[in-house]
């Protein structure tokens, strides 16, 4: 089990009351009705992840344009080499392709699991 740091709880909570258009989407569309258990907004080490599934060990990330910024880019980077030295793999779908390839985005998720 990865341990995440408590002061991330709060934070996590907000996040999960604030969801983005897309993220909102992906959860109550298509998420929350898999086989397999996701949660919104995991604290995993000094991180959240946007969709944490431990069954699978699989985090889902939907990035909007801020994670195309040079320097949130190096951010990412650092943060997906934690999360895969936890033995976790990352997978990033922009908010544009939730908005226009969400057939392909649900059907890589529902490969990436097993269930296709």
């Amino acid at each position: 089990m990865v341990h995440y740091q408590h002061r991330l709880v709060g934070h996590a909570r907000e996040l999960r009351k604030r969801q983005t258009k897309e993220e909102r989407k992906l959860w109550y569309t298509f998420l929350n009705s898999l086989p397999v258990k996701f949660v919104r907004q995991k604290p995993i080490g000094q991180y959240i992840v946007d969709f944490y599934c431990a069954e699978a060990k699989l985090a889902i990330e939907l990035d909007g344009s801020q994670h195309y910024a040079a320097a949130d880019e190096g951010y990412d980077s650092q943060r997906n080499l934690f999360l895969n030295e936890q033995g976790i793999t990352v997978v990033r779908y922009s908010n544009l392709q939730i908005a226009r390839q969400y057939s392909s985005v649900k059907a890589d998720i529902l490969k990436r699991l097993g269930l296709e």
